[in-house]
C-alpha cells in the first residue's frame, strides 16, 4: 500500500495543520475561540440559500429556534465520563514498586463492567520508566467478575492478567507486552463468548488467550501481539500489519480485510470457512512444517494457560488435527515458504 502511495508523512502533517488553521479562521469568523465555544450556538446557524428544489422542502424550524436562555449545551459531567479507574489506581499502588524495583508479586481482585481500563495506568508507568524494554520485576494480577470496556489496554512487559469470567469490548488495546488471559468461570455451560467486540486494537506486542469466542472485529491493526481465540464475528484481522492470530473455532465473514501483514490460522471448522476470507489482499495455505510447529507450540501453551479441553483435544490429536488449519498472510508473504495448497486451488 505503500508504495501506491507518493506523498509522505510530512506531506500528511501539513496538510492536516491547513485543515486545523482554516477551522480556526472559520471559528475567529463567528467570534469563537475554540470548537467547544460552537456547541449550542444556534444563533449562527442560517438557512443557505439557493437549495436545490428537494432541499428546499426539508423544514428546519426547529432545528434553527434558539430559546435564547440557560446553558445552550449539556455542560454537567456524569460518572461514567471519568476515565480514571478505582481498580487501576488500586493496582497500581499495589505492584509498581516491585516490578519497578524487583520480584514477583501477585494479587487478587473482583472486578466489574463499571472497571473500565483495568491495568492502563500500571502499563503507562512502566512504560515511561523502561520504554520497550523489561523492567526487574513481574505483577501477577487474577481477576474474578466481568471486566468493562478496556481490560488490559496498555499493559507492557512486566504484567499478567488472568479474567475467569468475560470482558467488554477493547480487551488488549494497544497491548505492547505482558500477557492477558481469559478464561470461563468453572461452572460454565461450554463454548462461552468470553471477550467483546474490537480486541487487540492497535496492539504492538504481547500475548492474548482466550479460552472462548471474541465478537466482531478481533486483532484489527493488530501489529505484533499473539492471540488465541476460539472463534471470532465478523472482520477478524482487519487491517492487520503484524502478529500471529491463532481461530480454534468458527469465524464470521471478511476475514483478512485489508490484511498486510502478520499471519493468521484458521481452523477449518466448516466446508466453507474459506468462503468467509477476504482474498484481495492475503492468500490462505496450508501451513508447512516450520509454520505447523509455531502453531502448535500457541496452541499448546493457551492450553496450559487457560485450561481449554477444545485446545487438549486437538493436541490429543496433533497429526489429525493440524491438517485442517489453512494460514493466512499477505500474498507475498505467502509466497515465501507457504504450503502449495490455495484458495483457488480448494475452490476448484
Amino acid at each position: 500500500l505503500r508504495e501506491r502511495f507518493a506523498g509522505t508523512p510530512e506531506m500528511v502533517a501539513a496538510y492536516l495543520t491547513l485543515v486545523a488553521e482554516e477551522v480556526r479562521e472559520l471559528l475567529a469568523g463567528l467570534g469563537l475561540a475554540s470548537l467547544d465555544e460552537a456547541i449550542g450556538r444556534v444563533d449562527l446557524l442560517r438557512r443557505r440559500p439557493g437549495l436545490p428544489e428537494r432541499a428546499a422542502t426539508l423544514d428546519l424550524a426547529a432545528l434553527l429556534d434558539d430559546p435564547g436562555v440557560g446553558e445552550r449545551h449539556f455542560v454537567a459531567r456524569e460518572a461514567i465520563q471519568d476515565p480514571r479507574s478505582a481498580l487501576g489506581d488500586r493496582i497500581l499502588d499495589d505492584v509498581l514498586e516491585t516490578v519497578l524495583l524487583g520480584g514477583i508479586v501477585e494479587f487478587r481482585y473482583d472486578i466489574t463492567n463499571a472497571d473500565r481500563s483495568v491495568g492502563a495506568r500500571l502499563g503507562g508507568a512502566i512504560g515511561l520508566e523502561h520504554g520497550e524494554g523489561d523492567p526487574p520485576g513481574l505483577a501477577r494480577l487474577r481477576f474474578t467478575g466481568s471486566a468493562g470496556q478496556s481490560f488490559g489496554a496498555f499493559v507492557t512487559r512486566g504484567v499478567e492478567l488472568v479474567l475467569e469470567g468475560e470482558a467488554n469490548d477493547y480487551v488488549g488495546k494497544g497491548l505492547g507486552g505482558g500477557r492477558i488471559v481469559v478464561r470461563p468461570p468453572t461452572d460454565d455451560a461450554g463454548d462461552p463468548v468470553l471477550v467483546g467486540n474490537t480486541v487487540l486494537y492497535g496492539a504492538t506486542g504481547g500475548d492474548l488467550f482466550v479460552a472462548g469466542r471474541a465478537g466482531e472485529r478481533f486483532a484489527v491493526r493488530n501489529s505484533g501481539a499473539r492471540a488465541v481465540v476460539e472463534g471470532v464475528g465478523d472482520h477478524a484481522c482487519e487491517y492487520m500489519t503484524g502478529g500471529t492470530v491463532v481461530v480454534l473455532g468458527p469465524v464470521g465473514a471478511n476475514v483478512g480485510a485489508g490484511m498486510s501483514g502478520g499471519e493468521c490460522f484458521l481452523l477449518e471448522t466448516d466446508a466453507d470457512v474459506l468462503a468467509r476470507v477476504n482474498d484481495q489482499l492475503v492468500e490462505a495455505r496450508r501451513p508447512d512444517g516450520a509454520q505447523l510447529a509455531r502453531l502448535a507450540e500457541l496452541v499448546r501453551e493457551h492450553a496450559e494457560v487457560t485450561g481449554s479441553r477444545h485446545a487438549a483435544e486437538l493436541l490429543a490429536d496433533w497429526d489429525r488435527a493440524s491438517g485442517r488449519f489453512w494460514r493466512l498472510a499477505p500474498r507475498g508473504a505467502a509466497d515465501r515458504g507457504a504450503g502449495r495448497e490455495r484458495v483457488g486451488a480448494a475452490a476448484d
